[in-house]
């Protein structure tokens, strides 16, 4: 390897994991308000393994144009190696994370020794945590933040005509579906922080864990169906969705909210009919968002769990890892 080159994993087609190649690369070149990251560690995530495929079950006229060889991953953290010369706030020898360029692909990325990051999309690594668990945070953590928090952008949603928008939290009912994995578990932390009873969903193994975060309740999905057995919620954040998402209208309130994380909701009728809202979020990279993630982190009142880890070179292990499910938490790269 030169001093130009890097250890990346590459993909030259869509496809499975054994699509995959660890392999060099070039490093990349800083743009003008860019930083180089030395990356140790990065986060896996279900774009990650949906870009790989080719965004195959999106329509043909919303699935991306990419060049190969593609590199995938959004969320890193690292020590800052170089910065371009309009960049102010992060000098060399930083400890960074972020969600980079997300939902933009084809650029400098995550699964890499080193990847060139938008300073706006960075935020100083919280002290307390290590890289493992920093990587595990970016993605996860702002789309709990953006759903639950504040959306804090302004681009156009390419899933529904409105802007997201969230709703308060204290003192209200709130039921999350998917409650053990990557955002489930930080979107539980973020509703008790703001003053939510919270209801948590997941298979039976997770409940001490989803306790041990702050879970009121729990519902083992193996034993029970959640909207036969619960009502009178004001927002169901569903970190499953997809077409079966509806049910849970059944456990809501007139006038309450569910919030899928991903499309396939079809029962617009009969929400609008219960008087219920709706709505989904692209997250979006936001480095100022996720320093106020890193200061709730550093206080311990949000902590992020790994499922497990794998070497950078064995990618393809961790995407298969990712297709087993029953994730509890993230699961992450180790880079260095």
């Amino acid at each position: 390897m030169s001093a130009y080159t890097m250890k990346a994993i590459r993909q030259h087609e869509f496809g499975g994991p054994e699509v995959l190649h660890y392999e060099e690369a070039p490093i990349p070149e800083l743009k003008t308000g860019e930083v180089l990251v030395r990356v140790h560690a990065v986060g896996i995530n279900p774009p990650d393994w949906y870009l790989r495929e080719g965004y195959k079950d999106l329509p043909p006229d919303w699935q991306p144009v990419v060049e190969f060889p593609l590199i995938l991953g959004s969320d890193v953290s690292g020590v800052v190696e170089a910065v371009a010369e309009d960049v102010l706030g992060f000098s060399i020898g930083d400890e960074v994370f972020g969600m980079v360029r997300f939902p933009s692909t084809g650029e400098s990325m995550g699964y890499a020794e080193y990847v060139a990051a938008p300073a706006s999309d960075l935020a100083l690594k919280p002290a307390g945590i290590d890289h493992v668990h920093a990587a595990a945070v970016p993605m996860a953590g702002l789309t709990g933040w953006q759903f639950l928090i504040e959306l804090g952008h302004t681009e156009a949603n390419p899933f529904q005509p409105e802007a997201h928008r969230p709703v308060p939290l204290q003192g209200k009912t709130v039921l999350i579906n998917g409650a053990a994995g990557g955002v489930g578990h930080i979107a539980l932390q973020l509703a008790k922080w703001q003053g939510a009873h919270v209801i948590a969903v997941a298979s039976g193994k997770h409940e001490s864990f989803l306790r041990m975060l702050g879970a009121d309740e729990f519902i083992d999905y193996t034993k029970n169906t959640p909207e036969d057995i619960v009502s009178n919620v004001d927002l169901v954040l569903d970190a499953v969705g997809g077409p079966a998402t509806g049910r849970f209208l059944r456990t809501l309130k007139q006038g309450g909210a569910l919030f899928p994380l991903f499309m396939g909701f079809a029962d617009a009728d009969e929400a609008a009919n219960l008087g219920i809202y709706v709505s989904s979020a692209q997250v979006r990279s936001n480095g100022l968002q996720l320093a106020e993630i890193g200061r709730l982190l550093d206080a311990g009142t949000v902590r992020v769990a790994i499922d497990s880890t794998f070497p950078l070179a064995d990618a393809r292990m961790a995407h298969e890892r990712s297709a087993d499910g029953h994730i509890q938490g993230k699961i992450v790269l180790k880079v260095v």
